[in-house]
């Protein structure tokens, strides 16, 4: 069985907070795999694809920022520069840690495979 797993972690570089309750959905393909809210410290409280679950392919994580941003500031003028943020990466060794974090504010955002 493969021993990799998913993870993430949104920080809000606009306030310098972690990002708190933004929706993250993830898609293998176009399946529907889950769909999670980051806890106070910008993370999920599991990995989103865990051991057991992992497999190798393509993936999308769609980070619902405007939600997230709305919430944080409902003056920002409508239609907001970021809405949802989708993440395309492929996942090629079952056996290791990907993590995929979210850097975000209003108008960018960037991001990396991490450790």
């Amino acid at each position: 069985m493969p021993n990799g797993f998913l993870t993430t972690h949104v920080l809000d570089t606009g306030n310098g907070l972690p990002a708190a309750n933004l929706k993250i959905v993830l898609y293998r393909g176009d399946e529907l795999i889950t769909t999670m809210t980051t806890n106070d410290d910008g993370r999920t409280n599991s990995p989103i694809l865990p051991v057991g679950e992992f497999t190798t392919g393509t993936y999308r994580l769609d980070f619902h920022a405007g939600d997230y941003l709305r919430a944080q500031n409902p003056n920002l003028a409508e239609p907001l520069f970021l809405d949802i943020i989708p993440i395309a990466f492929g996942i090629n060794d079952a056996d290791s840690h990907y993590h995929v974090p979210l850097l975000l504010s209003p108008f960018g955002f960037s991001t990396y495979r991490g450790s």
